[in-house]
């Protein structure tokens, strides 16, 4: 199965980096060719292009869903889109809206999607680094990333 790991984020806006941090910190740790790992501050459409031609996407991004804490972790499927609203930007269509786009105009998109969302505290101050709770939930994403991958590579 060709998978897609894609960490999305901008990684000088404290939390909202969070994707990117982790797709940085998994990079060297996954070491099959039917897997890329990339990162992106893209949205919405922009995003279609990364994700033509595989089977699968998991892609790792921050939200602020206002029912967690900073560093919980969730795992979404295409039925939560609805709950994942970071995924989109004010300046491009949300994440669903851009997939049922590009599957109806023949794009050859990734049958399974899945999201991994990091429950964030800031994503306005300028800063590389996370804040402690979202910092302590990288590796813990990351080990959820490896198990998954590892399902698959047996699937």
């Amino acid at each position: 199965m060709k998978t897609l790991v894609l960490g999305l984020g901008n990684p000088i806006l404290c939390d909202d980096g969070v994707g990117i941090h982790v797709v940085r910190e998994l990079r060297g740790r996954v070491n099959r060719r039917e897997v890329g790992v990339v990162e992106t501050g893209l949205a919405g459409l922009r995003l279609l292009d990364l994700l033509t031609g595989y089977d699968k996407a998991i892609i790792i991004d921050a939200i602020k869903s206002g029912k967690g804490s900073a560093g919980d972790v969730y795992r979404l499927t295409s039925d939560d889109f609805e709950v994942a609203k970071h995924l989109s930007s004010v300046h491009d269509v949300d994440f669903a809206t851009a997939l049922d786009f590009g599957r109806k105009s023949g794009m050859t998109l990734p049958n399974q999607i899945v999201i991994y969302a990091i429950e964030v505290a800031d994503t306005t101050t300028f800063s590389e680094e996370c804040t402690s709770a979202v910092r302590e939930a990288i590796p813990v994403c990351v080990e959820m990333l490896l198990r998954e991958l590892e399902v698959d590579n047996k699937a």
